[in-house]
């Protein structure tokens, strides 16, 4: 803390900026994983299990009042595509489309700006390095020569704190969005999968009523 405390003292104004950043992208950290590993997180297999038995035995209402009233993706393209059993196959294909088309950006949502985020950061901190090194280096100029070196040295040690303080916001900013990406394939991947299983199920029960 004293480290970073001294970087904020000496690094200038820049290093406010840096950590205005920094916030911003907490804030969208912290909301995508409120959402995507809390709301969104659904044990998919285990709900699958679920929903093929009731379906299996012939209770496709109580299938679908399972997956009522979330905001999880996958239970709305399941609710939706259960909802249209009724119809033909291509009629329970677009409502799962429409409600998959609906959802996805849901999912994606605002986690571009992680990367963002990040390459701003270090870009930042990349200005307030080259603009420190502008200054130290127009400092010389009246310097006297005995002292140069040490005043050089030192004025370049400076600069670098932002530099080193853009990385610091940066690299924690990319872990977080390769975890954020992960999970939100996951639900992706669970979708794509199970709308498949919930067409060819309710297929394969309309071919055996018949």
């Amino acid at each position: 803390m004293e480290t970073i405390a001294m970087w904020f003292k000496e690094g200038g104004f820049v290093m406010y900026v840096i950590l205005a950043v920094g916030l911003l992208g907490l804030s969208v950290i912290i909301e995508r994983s409120i959402v995507l590993i809390h709301k969104y997180n659904v044990d998919a297999r285990a709900l699958w299990g679920k929903v093929s038995k009731l379906i299996r035995d012939g209770n496709a209402p109580q299938a679908q009042a399972l997956c009522k009233d979330s905001d999880a993706p996958l239970l709305r393209v399941l609710h939706a595509g259960i909802a249209a059993s009724d119809g033909s196959e291509r009629d329970i294909q677009n409502a799962i489309d429409e409600v998959t088309l609906e959802v996805m950006p849901t999912i994606n949502k605002r986690l571009s700006h992680l990367l963002t985020i990040a390459n701003i950061a270090t870009l930042i901190g990349l200005l307030g390095t080259v603009h420190g090194l502008m200054e130290a280096f127009g400092a010389l100029a009246n310097a006297d020569p005995s002292q140069k070196a040490t005043i050089l040295a030192r004025g370049i040690s400076i600069v670098l704190y932002a530099t080193a303080f853009g990385l610091l916001v940066a690299i924690p900013m990319l872990g977080a969005y390769a975890v954020l990406q992960s999970k939100a394939h996951k639900i992706i991947d669970d979708i794509d999968e199970f709308s498949v299983k919930l067409i060819n199920l309710l297929h394969s029960r309309r071919k055996h009523v018949v």
